[in-house]
């Protein structure tokens, strides 16, 4: 069984910027996904060409977006668009 380790998250979302993420939030089941723009040291986000997912089905595209830090539930690079 592997063990956890912790990621230091500062230098983790550098590594992120201008690649394709995946943020959830912590409401609603909602995800954004789009290219990551910015980050800061409170942790918002700055997202372009970003679309909303809700229960796994996209709402559409919503554009250039910033999401305050105390919303994120999760961040991590976005495999679907990775791969193709």
């Amino acid at each position: 069984m592997s063990e956890f380790q912790p990621t230091n998250p500062k230098p983790f979302l550098k590594e992120l910027v201008n690649k394709p993420v995946v943020v959830t939030l912590k409401f609603n089941k909602t995800q954004y996904k789009g290219q990551l723009v910015s980050t800061d040291n409170y942790f918002n986000l700055q997202l372009t060409d970003a679309e909303e997912v809700i229960d796994n089905v996209s709402k559409g595209k919503v554009g250039d977006i910033f999401i305050r830090c105390n919303n994120v539930l999760w961040v991590g690079e976005d495999l679907d668009k990775k791969t193709q």
